[in-house]
């Protein structure tokens, strides 16, 4: 049995509410963005870093940052979970389960980190 503590959430419900609420967090930066280009026929890149430059836009870059890391934390979670442990099974299956969970971690860790750096100048 998996259990919960290599999950993102404290259950199900707080996994499933976390990939709803980022993909709202995604789709709404996208459309944003979108529509900044489409409505920006001149678009240089002075008028692209003053979009950046705001404040208001560097706080929703990095709300979406986030979104983009907790949802495909979960979303890989389930996946491995599914996949390595339900298909396998045995200790074997759990291990690999968790190098990969590791691995991925920080790969997902890694660029949020790189992507605050590049929004803040960190």
């Amino acid at each position: 049995m998996v259990t919960a503590v290599t999950s993102f959430g404290r259950s199900g419900l707080y996994d499933w509410l976390i990939q709803r609420i980022s993909a709202v967090v995604m789709a709404a930066y996208t459309i944003f963005l979108a529509g900044f280009i489409a409505c920006t026929p001149d678009l240089t890149f002075e008028l692209w870093q003053g979009l950046f430059n705001q404040l208001w836009m560097r706080i929703f870059t990095l709300a979406t940052l986030l979104s983009i890391a907790a949802h495909a934390w979960i979303g890989l979670w389930a996946v491995l979970t599914d996949y390595l442990t339900n298909q396998l099974m045995g200790t074997k299956a759990t291990i690999l389960r968790l190098l990969a969970q590791m691995g991925l971690g920080v790969i997902t860790l890694t660029y949020l980190v790189w992507g605050i750096e590049i929004l803040w100048g960190l």
